[in-house]
Parts: structure tokens; sequence; C-alpha cells
């Protein structure tokens, strides 16, 4: 970013390796041997894994397999099998769910049925066109949205959407309206206007979104640093009955 003017909505991913590695370690019911299947020539992938692999040593949590594929890979058996034979029952995809809806599929197809976990990347796979959603079902993932809470702004914003565009928001949808609703409480509280200069209002912004705290769908609290990497607390779901429910 050479303006230094870019601010994430979405999560580090430092944040969501290192929190994916502490949920799993305090919930043994998920398992205690953990397999890693990412993308090695993705920054978001690979990231994510690196520092899960370094909280999972400080957690004690026991990584018996970690594989990386390339993208435009479509054979996962050599990644599935590897992770079943090191006795993984714990199976965490840092990765976006297309390539996950394969891996899902080819468990099935081996008969292996660990805990799948995965982080804000694999939202979306409930409306991948073509998937049976019903390999999704018992998949853990970490995301800052989740649709079935029950407090106002997320029941208004899930009706309205719903009705406008016919289907449940991801935390995608959840994300792209956060970042608008912030970016209009910056210009507010900086008390710019449109006939303003674009420098100036530019700079206005800058200012606020490093000192402004922003409460929204995906969190609330959030705050951004000089860098603009975003702070706030991810949410654990797990699909049931073909939806995404808290797991909190």
């Amino acid at each position: 970013d050479p303006y230094g003017n870019v601010f994430q909505m979405c999560f580090t991913d430092p944040n969501q390796g290192v929190a994916s590695a502490d949920y799993i370690s305090a919930n043994k019911d998920l398992g205690t041997k953990v397999a890693i299947i990412y993308r090695n020539d993705d920054n978001y992938s690979s990231g994510v894994t690196d520092k899960f692999k370094e909280e999972a040593e400080k957690v004690n949590l026991d990584v018996v397999y970690t594989g990386g594929f390339a993208n435009g890979t479509t054979d996962f058996s050599v990644y599935v099998t590897a992770a079943k034979d090191a006795g993984a029952d714990v199976v965490f995809l840092p990765i976006y769910y297309q390539p996950a809806s394969q891996i899902l599929a080819e468990a099935n197809k081996q008969g292996y049925t660990p805990t799948f976990f995965g982080c804000d990347g694999m939202d979306g796979i409930l409306t991948m066109e073509g998937f049976d959603t019903t390999l999704a079902e018992g998949l853990y993932m970490l995301t800052p949205f989740a649709a079935d809470a029950t407090d106002d702004a997320t029941v208004d914003f899930v009706t309205k959407y719903k009705d406008a565009y016919g289907e449940t928001p991801n935390q995608f949808a959840a994300d792209a309206y956060d970042a608008v609703m912030a970016i209009a409480q910056a210009l507010e509280k900086a008390g710019v206007s449109a006939t303003d200069a674009q420098a100036d209002i530019t700079a206005a912004l800058k200012t606020q979104f490093t000192s402004m705290t922003f409460d929204g769908l995906t969190g609330t609290n959030v705050t951004w640093n000089e860098n603009g990497e975003v702070s706030k607390a991810p949410k654990a779901i797990v699909i049931q009955g073909g939806a995404y429910v808290s797991a909190e």
C-alpha cells in the first residue's frame, strides 16, 4: 500500500492461525492429533499455517501431518490418505472453500471422518454450486460473523439480506457491510464533506481509522493499527443441518 490508507475489515492471517490453534487446543472433544492441508503458493494459506504451527507448539497441540498443494490441484487423495494414515482426528484447512470441498469429497470417498476445521476462507461452502453440502456437516470454522446470532443488528441485517437476495448472508457480506459503515463513521467523526479536497478527506480518514473504535456485525470494539491491520475477536461456528450455527 504505497499511500498508507488501506485498512482491513477481514482478519489478519496471524490472528486466524493463532486463534485456530488456541480453539482446537481448548476443545479436546474436536480431536487431539492435527493434520494441516494448505495451499503452499498462496500468502493467505501459508501465512495462517505458519502462525498455526507456531502457536500449536506453544499450546502443546500435536501436529502429525502437514501437506501443501499448489493452485490448480484437483486430486487430493494423497493428502487425505496421508492425514488418515498419520492418525489425525482433526484436519485443519486454512484454505478457501473451493479446494476444501474437494478435500471433503475425497475424505468421504475414503471413509475418513475427522473433525474438519477452517478459517474465514471456508465461509461460502454451503452456497457452492454443485457441492453436496451434507459433506460439510460438523465442519468448524472461525469467522467474524454468525448469521444465527440473536442481537438486534445481526437479526435486522440477516432479515433484510434474505429479503433482498434470497439467501443467508455469509461473513463476506457482513464484512463488506461493516467496511462501508466504518468508512461512514470515520467520515462523520472527521466532519468532512464531498466538497473537501480528496487529499484532505484521505488524511482525515487515516487519522480516524487509527484512533476510533467501531462496533459492527463482525465485531465490537474493533480497532486498526497504523499498518491498517484490524483487531477483532473471531467466533467459532459449526455447520449443522446445512446451516451455520454458533459453536460458542
